[in-house]
């Protein structure tokens, strides 16, 4: 008897896995609030690539890496690529505020005061975060730690076209 139960469930997680890597998951049903007030929902960006970056400026990596996400935004906006870089709840609003202010970063920074957006995403705790998500509004790709900027270029280009 256990060892049929065995088999089902890795039967099922098999079948699970497989479902996974065949039809990646929809981005959550969000809104970002940003810090200059601007509403944007996931779902009205539907038809466009999106990024999203969850970041701290208490990371180094994120901060370091900040000017390659601001250059990938520049270069592939104008194709379609919209991008949301969300601040982690432990991040103090007015570094954020200022940090973006200071970097004149041209995409929207939002604020995930509550972690209602980082949990929404699976529980995001490590910064950086970077989910790729398809003009079909299903997540692409996720990476977890600094970006292969190449990499993900690439892909942007194969995204957009």
């Amino acid at each position: 008897m256990l060892i049929i139960a065995t088999g089902i469930l890795l039967a099922v997680a098999m079948v699970d896995g497989w479902y996974r890597f065949i039809a990646p998951p929809l981005a959550p049903d969000v809104a970002f609030t940003s810090i200059k007030g601007q509403q944007i929902s996931l779902p009205s960006l539907r038809g466009k690539v999106v990024l999203v970056e969850f970041w701290a400026t208490s990371c180094s990596y994120c901060v370091r890496d900040m000017p390659k996400m601001v250059n990938t935004y520049k270069q592939f906006q104008p194709k379609g690529l919209e991008m949301v870089a969300v601040a982690m709840s432990y991040d103090r609003p007015d570094y954020v505020v200022n940090f973006a202010d200071g970097q004149q970063l041209p995409f929207p920074v939002a604020l995930d005061l509550q972690n209602d957006l980082s949990h929404a995403f699976g529980d995001v705790t490590a910064t950086p975060t970077l989910f790729v998500i398809g003009k079909d509004g299903k997540i692409i790709k996720s990476i977890v730690g600094e970006p292969d900027f190449s990499d993900l270029q690439q892909l942007l280009r194969q995204l957009l076209t």
